[in-house]
């Protein structure tokens, strides 16, 4: 009897070992996605941004250079490149308030449009773009990418920064089909880690 006892006793404390791991409080959130370079103008510009409930961008964890940073040519004046090209990211641009964007705040968080097709990943630590920890709560990430021209695809799911670990679910919006460029952006995952 005593022996069950002490085996039952042990089990129990081994489960409850485990169950703070299981169920872990995630400290950041990933976003990963299949990126497939294409070729021409008119393509190729993503950003990822996480919004707070008010519709506020929060944090813009990247966008590609030619949106922000444009292209220079024939000795012109640099302008952002959603200036002349405004299927360029248009929800990031309106949301994040782009004009209103400095120089300096715009290099926080753009980069190169990848040159070679590959896997992308993004983290973000629940920190704002100030570098202060956001309040704990709901959240969204969004991940908008100019396929080509006017076809824009849009994922975006809602998570909570004191949620549990594991994935998030994302929603997918498409304004028009453009089957020639559609593998841009494939296999979207959120997780929160």
């Amino acid at each position: 009897m005593r022996k069950s006892i002490k085996i039952l006793f042990l089990t129990v404390l081994a489960i409850m070992a485990i169950m703070p791991a299981a169920a872990q409080k995630s400290k950041g959130l990933e976003i990963s996605f299949d990126y497939e370079r294409q070729s021409g103008p008119g393509s190729n510009q993503y950003a990822i941004w996480v919004e707070n409930m008010d519709g506020q961008v929060v944090r813009t964890l990247f966008v590609t250079s030619f949106t922000t940073k444009g292209r220079t040519r024939g000795g012109q004046q640099p302008a952002r490149g959603y200036t002349f090209r405004p299927d360029c990211v248009p929800t990031w641009v309106r949301n994040a308030k782009a004009e209103e964007l400095t120089d300096q705040q715009i290099d926080g968080f753009t980069g190169a449009t990848p040159q070679s097709s590959g896997r992308q990943t993004f983290a973000w630590d629940f920190k704002d773009s100030q570098g202060n920890t956001v309040a704990k709560g709901k959240y969204k990430i969004f991940l908008e990418a100019t396929l080509y021209n006017k076809s824009i695809v849009t994922y975006s799911g809602t998570f909570s920064t004191d949620g549990k670990a594991g994935d998030v679910k994302l929603d997918k919006t498409l304004t028009q089909e453009d089957a020639s460029h559609a593998r841009m952006i494939d296999n979207v995952k959120a997780v929160l880690k």
